[in-house]
């Protein structure tokens, strides 16, 4: 059983995966409260939900990916077995978590999206670090970037952490209506270093008023 905000089809609207037709299943409470968060309503306890009716829903979608979001997904220990049940059926699954919570337990089939927080979020103290050396080559890490401030650290974040020499996909993500994604583009090429520009486009497709992902 998990606790559940919401299911719904749409396309996926960050990380390698863009634009990519995808069930979304997103999992209540979350143990973080970042300054810029979008998606506070997913704070809430949500509705008990069996693992069989999520998949039925899945189905229903057709969609071949499937993202597991939050919240912070990994706060419920029965996400593994819906991970695990998803891959088994043969869909595309990724899971964004916030990066404070260890991924150990993820199924090695899974895209594992680790979002490292930066001190613009106001939860930078609670990266759990060994989380890097977990990185299998299918995974991603992403910095969602406020300002030069936070810029810097993802940089710094990665060298220290040799993302860059290991080929790890880095995805930067301005801050929507705070970061104009033309300076962290201009930053990028200025240090040369080998990131993605990550828009949340679909927050360019969609309202405001629009939930998304």
């Amino acid at each position: 059983m998990l606790r559940l905000i919401e299911i719904f089809a749409s396309v996926q609207g960050e990380t390698s995966l863009s634009g990519l037709p995808t069930t979304f299943i997103r999992l209540a409470a979350c143990n973080l409260r970042c300054t810029w968060c979008d998606t506070t309503y997913s704070f809430g306890r949500g509705e008990p939900c069996s693992l069989s009716d999520i998949i039925g829903r899945v189905k229903d979608n057709g969609c071949p990916h499937v993202c597991i979001t939050g919240g912070e997904p990994l706060l419920q220990e029965a996400v593994h077995g819906l991970m695990s049940q998803l891959c088994d059926l043969d869909y595309v699954v990724s899971l964004e978590t916030g990066g404070s919570l260890s991924t150990e337990k993820v199924d090695p089939r899974v895209i594992t999206i680790l979002d490292v927080k930066c001190p613009g979020s106001g939860m930078s103290k609670k990266n759990h670090w060994p989380n890097l050396d977990l990185l299998r080559p299918q995974d991603e890490v992403k910095f969602v970037v406020l300002d030069r401030e936070d810029y810097l650290y993802a940089k710094e974040i990665s060298r220290k952490h040799h993302l860059f020499s290991r080929a790890v996909p880095i995805l930067l993500s301005p801050v929507y209506g705070k970061l104009d994604p033309k300076n962290l583009v201009a930053w990028i090429l200025e240090d040369k270093i080998p990131a993605r520009l990550n828009l949340q486009i679909h927050k360019v497709i969609w309202s405001s008023e629009t939930r998304g992902v």
